[in-house]
């Protein structure tokens, strides 16, 4: 299984000298088996560049999941390049109750006044799908769970199996216990994390929403996003792999985030730790 960054940003994309190193690019992730359709996690700007390449490659179907429908996660699907491709299949998932619900959904940012193309004008054949948390779906090869996260007006992160890998993607969520309550032992304080560390268990790669410091955290708890040390206690509880650190603020600059990764060099009680950077492919041995 290969998993690569396109857009590890949140919020808002931040071109410039001060994010060339880790990228100034909004959320979007690929995973992808060898021989199957890759699965998109997210299409924020970073999908652009990624839509180019997929031009390229063999394979002509892409399965595009949403977290959510906040604007950084979304603001590059009218620019993914698969959707202006008749030969592409593209499939769209989001958490939800009916296909169509999906479709509307999108079709709000793309109905001709917040974007100048409608969704119906895309030349890709698009079919739809609504996601329940907690019901895993089979794609090809893929086995792709989804489960709610802690987020104003609601998201859902996904845990995906295959190739005898698992991996996670769980952004734009906040901690599911209250500052005071710890993990301890690998206990959860609270049901909703301890399905989480069900769901987790084992992950050779999890990324996590890192983008305030505990201490902005603090400050900001109703925000829907959270901070290293949570997201290392976690992982940890579940045995996880390897932490990604993702999901940065777009104040965090190549220096700061910089700064982060010597920090959390030396791993975690064990778990290797490192700092999402746009354009990397993860290593899952190092």
């Amino acid at each position: 299984m290969r998993v690569r960054f396109w857009g590890v940003r949140g919020s808002i994309p931040v071109p410039g000298a001060d994010t060339a190193r880790y990228g100034g690019n909004t959320s979007c992730v690929e995973v992808q088996l060898p021989g199957e359709a890759p699965c998109i996690f997210d299409a924020g700007t970073g999908a652009r560049v990624l839509g180019r390449e997929l031009l390229g490659r063999p394979e002509r179907s892409v399965n595009l999941f949403f977290t959510h429908f906040h604007l950084d996660h979304l603001f590059g699907f009218p620019f993914f390049a698969p959707l202006f491709a008749p030969s592409f299949k593209v499939t769209v998932a989001a958490p939800g109750f009916t296909p169509e619900a999906t479709r509307d959904r999108l079709g709000r940012y793309m109905n001709g006044v917040l974007h100048p193309l409608r969704i119906h004008d895309l030349p890709a054949p698009l079919e739809y799908e609504a996601l329940r948390p907690g019901r895993p779906i089979q794609r090809g090869g893929y086995q792709v769970t989804a489960t709610q996260l802690n987020h104003p007006g609601g998201a859902c992160g996904y845990i995906i199996e295959g190739g005898g890998r698992k991996v996670a993607y769980l952004t734009d969520t906040s901690p599911l216990s209250r500052p005071g309550e710890a993990l301890s032992g690998g206990q959860a304080p609270n049901s909703r994390e301890a399905a989480l560390i069900k769901l987790l268990r084992g992950a050779d790669l999890v990324a996590v929403d890192t983008m305030f410091s505990e201490d902005e955290y603090l400050e900001k708890m109703t925000w829907g996003h959270g901070y290293p040390e949570y997201a290392a206690t976690l992982c940890r509880a579940a045995d996880v792999k390897k932490l990604a650190l993702f999901h940065h603020s777009p104040d965090a600059t190549d220096d700061e985030l910089d700064r982060l990764a010597d920090r959390w060099s030396g791993g975690y009680q064990g778990m290797r730790v490192m700092v999402a950077r746009e354009g990397a492919d993860v290593d899952f041995e190092g």
